[in-house]
């Protein structure tokens, strides 16, 4: 969503298909999941027998941000079940979005964060693989299961995908990861210096000590979550927790068209930028 709005400003004609039931993208976009318009619902169970057929052109609507969207909506849990039982499940996705491709610059396709139908669609028929990880303890848990779904894919359909990029977002939330300039570093020492000559020695606190040890700890977390993640992908970048994201989503628009000068937002905006190089 945030990549989208960012590009969207660059001039680019984005789409965004949401084929999570969580329907947060669309939610974000500013449309209601529980409207009665047709979604992505539709499109996956026209390849039903027995159910009407929905181009992914009936659906697609206009933002406010000027992005178009491709809806969903909770309707998709029941859509999974029936896509096991016919053929070329995986690719229902990408003939869906052949018939537009030409009309974007980019589109950009979100996908649930648990494995199963959505997400092979979404790799097969993406250009570009994105994950996304959040600075959680578990969040390290999907990345394998995410690659054996890729090497599934090789095996069956003869495509080859790889990770062009990660994404670890809330990325300092509960620990400090942002390091001073050391000119500012050495302000800060001078100026600590300066102060604890004229005030007088503060011992601290159980409590502040106790607090002092955790964001140690977090920190170290974090770090060593970082250094695994570049392990396994080349291309990682982080994005600080901002409470910009979260007034933004409330809104219905993208940061990019809310508070694109944040620190999630300078961050988002260097991704999009690294991204249109792909196009």
């Amino acid at each position: 969503m945030n990549i989208a709005g960012f590009c969207s400003l660059l001039g680019k004609k984005v789409l965004v298909v949401d084929c999570d039931p969580q329907a947060n993208a669309t939610a974000g976009l500013g449309i209601s999941p529980e409207s009665a318009r047709k979604n992505m619902y539709d499109v996956f169970m026209s390849r039903v027998d027995g159910f009407p057929q929905i181009p992914i052109t009936d659906i697609i609507c206009s933002t406010q941000s000027g992005i178009d969207l491709a809806p969903a909506s909770l309707d998709l849990v029941g859509a999974e079940p029936y896509l096991y039982g016919i053929a070329a499940r995986a690719e229902v996705l990408k003939d869906a979005l052949w018939t537009v491709k030409q009309r974007y610059d980019l589109i950009l396709i979100d996908t649930p964060p648990s494995m199963g139908q959505f997400v092979i669609n979404g790799l097969v028929a993406a250009d570009h693989v994105i994950v996304t990880l959040d600075s959680g303890s578990f969040a390290l848990n999907g990345v394998g299961p995410l690659l054996t779904i890729f090497g599934d894919i090789k095996e069956d359909l003869g495509k080859d995908l790889r990770v062009d990029m990660a994404i670890i977002s809330r990325w300092g939330e509960g620990g400090d990861m942002e390091s001073p300039a050391p000119e500012e570093e050495g302000k800060k020492d001078l100026v600590t210096w300066l102060r604890s000559l004229l005030t007088p020695r503060h011992e601290p606190s159980e409590d502040e000590k106790r607090a002092e040890e955790e964001r140690a700890k977090e920190h170290e977390r974090l770090v060593g979550m970082l250094s695994e993640i570049e392990k396994k992908f080349s291309d990682v970048h982080t994005v600080p927790y901002s409470p910009e994201v979260y007034e933004a989503q409330k809104r219905g628009i993208p940061l990019s068209h809310f508070a694109p000068g944040c620190s999630a937002g300078s961050a988002y905006k260097t991704i999009a930028d690294e991204v249109l190089r792909w196009t």
